[in-house]
């Protein structure tokens, strides 16, 4: 046990404790530390009586002040939100080729419209909306449904293939091979010739003009007699060479054989029309955009 004694230069008794013929001190704190550290622990239990504080099973306790930052949050949407009112009203009334036309506008579009794309649409189609497989590429000239601010607008107020609106776009791709419609043999002539018309190599060139007839007889109503789609059912052009769910021998044979059957939800339940008017704006303006006829 160490013995604590007077130390020979000073007042202070030590711990009795020596290193090398260096004594420790036992000084006491320093007056104006001890207070500060008092006056902490006051401050903390004031804090924690007139804010927020303690934790409990669903939520923490409110503090006499009243104090949240989720309603200060909330308060600061809400007076956004009635700063925006009016050009949101505009957005939301004005016809929608009108859009581009007004330069303040058509900015305020752009800005909210790319506000909303990257919460609610960049998980699908891609931060920079270049899409992946089975999610269109909004950045090129190819459109499943049309790509006028009309069609674009339509699209994505009632979706596609989605149970919750009785307006969604609806179209769907018979699996000739699942369901028997076709035999093996002839899936694999008609994707030598969707191949052959996308200018693509054929697996097996010998198949392709069998394959015209098995497209004739079973493809064509809706993809067209010369393959080029039909956007008023969503059925794609087969001559571009652009492929939703890739166009090499396998993907294609897995096409027609099982189907596809892609679902977008329908927004006019979570976006208001303001927001709906503007990410089709944004969208129609990445570069694929049609003109209305």
């Amino acid at each position: 046990m160490s013995d604590p004694k007077k130390n020979d230069d000073s007042d202070y008794e030590t711990t009795g404790h020596s290193w090398d013929g260096i004594k420790e001190y036992n000084k006491p704190l320093p007056r104006w530390w001890v207070t500060v550290f008092y006056i902490t622990i006051i401050w903390g239990i004031g804090y924690s009586i007139a804010y927020p504080a303690w934790p409990g099973i669903r939520t923490a306790t409110a503090g006499v002040m009243g104090w949240s930052t989720r309603a200060n949050v909330a308060a600061e949407i809400e007076a956004q939100e009635a700063a925006l009112a009016p050009i949101n009203d505009r957005l939301a009334s004005v016809e929608l080729s009108q859009i581009a036309t007004d330069p303040d506008l058509n900015g305020f579009a752009q800005n909210a419209g790319g506000a909303v794309f990257r919460t609610w649409c960049a998980q699908c189609h891609g931060s920079g909306a270049a899409g992946a497989k089975g999610y269109p590429n909004l950045l090129d000239d190819d459109w499943l449904w049309g790509g006028t601010m009309e069609d674009i607008h339509t699209t994505i107020t009632h979706g596609i293939r989605n149970t919750d609106d009785p307006d969604a776009r609806y179209s769907e791709m018979p699996a000739f091979g699942r369901d028997g419609l076709l035999e093996r043999e002839q899936i694999g002539q008609v994707v030598n010739y969707v191949l052959d018309l996308a200018g693509e190599a054929p697996q097996d060139p010998s198949q392709v003009s069998a394959g015209a007839t098995v497209f004739a007889d079973n493809c064509a109503a809706c993809h067209g007699e010369d393959g080029t789609g039909d956007r008023m059912q969503g059925a794609p052009n087969l001559t571009d060479a652009i492929w939703l769910y890739g166009g090499d021998y396998a993907s294609l044979h897995e096409t027609v054989t099982n189907a596809r059957f892609g679902v977008m939800p329908n927004w006019n339940t979570r976006l208001s029309e303001a927001e709906i008017r503007a990410v089709a704006s944004y969208v129609h303006g990445l570069g694929g955009g049609e003109m209305s006829e």
